[in-house]
């Protein structure tokens, strides 16, 4: 049986995803998911981090050359260290 992990921590973050448009166009996507997942380990101190996929279609959603600017997501950590961020309204 699979139990349920307590949430530690919920928060909203405006995560700037600015600096992937200094790259090539063919990184920004794939750039930018790994902006999110470094953004999220900083703040919240998390060991993994999980990234919904509604997140990740959001992203990707006008292809690899232009992901959006920013992104409003909403981080929840439990107990085992870990943090999921979900798109805000999600």
């Amino acid at each position: 049986m699979s139990e349920k992990k307590s949430i530690v921590l919920e928060r909203e973050y405006v995560i700037p995803l600015r600096k992937v448009y200094f790259l090539q166009r063919t990184k920004r996507a794939p750039r930018a998911i790994r902006l999110i997942k470094n953004f999220v380990k900083r703040h919240v101190k998390a060991e993994k981090v999980i990234i919904s996929n509604k997140l990740n279609e959001y992203v990707w959603s006008r292809g690899i050359e232009k992901p959006p600017r920013r992104v409003r997501v909403k981080v929840v950590k439990t107990e085992d260290n870990v943090a999921k961020v979900y798109l805000l309204g999600e």
